[in-house]
């Protein structure tokens, strides 16, 4: 089969509570952003509901994954052409806790899926206290065009090992749904490690945040070699880049990294 490259889009919003509201700005930036080219639409975390500070609110408004916000994408996929990738609030086994998870949906409903890892429990903040952390599983990816997909959660992306087990599994582009909240220098970090986890797993590395002024913003996606392909701002807006599974192989041609290491990655319990 022949691999041609392919658009992915980082679509950047603002997610409120009010979840049909949500919905009609994904459906606008979803609309836009296949009209630029996009194959691949990546989302922000939290894409379903959002509210800060975080309260009990958040585990009355979490579905399951057959649930109303599903099966929206899943319509929207099926008019555009596309795969969408966002984060939601899904329905947890344990009484006012959810899960922090992303989907990714085609026309015909979910094929992969992400729920979180770490937990953010950092700079202040209590994720915990909400939400519930994701098993160490296998990962689940997607394919199109010949071209695979890991996903991965804001917080995770501080990880290496996170990163390290997605490219392991083949992919050649990881789609991170961030609300990667404002703070000194957080900024910096936020570009400093999509570019780094690109570079040490030589992959695409595509990262969808909200705009201020809780987020960064600067969705962005970064090529193999760690440099910026399309980058947005802090406002509400898509961008689109093509990625090329060639551009993967030739670099790792010239910096086998991956084949030389001397470790694996082994889960602690």
């Amino acid at each position: 089969m022949t691999v041609t490259p392919l658009g992915v889009a980082v679509a950047q919003f603002a997610p409120t509570a009010d979840e049909s509201a949500n919905l009609d700005a994904i459906a606008d930036l979803v609309a836009r952003a296949r009209d630029r080219g996009a194959d691949v639409v990546l989302l922000p975390e939290y894409s379903s509901y959002f509210v800060d500070p975080f309260d009990a609110s958040l585990a009355e408004h979490a579905q399951d994954l057959g649930g109303p916000f599903v099966t929206a994408l899943a319509a929207l996929a099926a008019a555009h052409g596309v795969h969408i990738v966002a984060g939601m609030v899904e329905r947890a086994a344990s009484p006012g806790r959810v899960r922090n998870t992303v989907v990714a949906v085609d026309a015909g409903g979910v094929v992969a899926r992400y729920r979180k890892l770490h937990l953010y429990d950092a700079f202040g903040q209590r994720e915990s206290d909400w939400v519930e952390p994701g098993d160490i599983d296998v990962p689940e990816t997607f394919d199109r065009g010949g071209i695979r997909f890991a996903l991965m959660t804001c917080y995770d992306l501080r990880f290496p090992e996170v990163a390290r087990v997605l490219a392991d599994t083949g992919a050649h582009v990881v789609l991170v749904a961030a609300e990667w909240v404002r703070g000194p220098l957080k900024e910096d970090h936020w570009r400093t490690l999509l570019q780094a986890r690109a570079i040490e797993n030589t992959l695409y590395v595509a990262g969808a945040d909200h705009p201020p002024p809780l987020g960064v913003g600067h969705s962005v996606v970064v090529d193999p070699q760690g440099v910026p392909v399309v980058h947005i701002g802090t406002a509400t807006d898509v961008a689109v880049a093509f990625v090329d599974p060639r551009v993967v192989e030739r670099v790792r041609r010239v910096n086998p990294a991956l084949a030389l290491r001397r470790y694996t990655v082994a889960a602690r319990e």
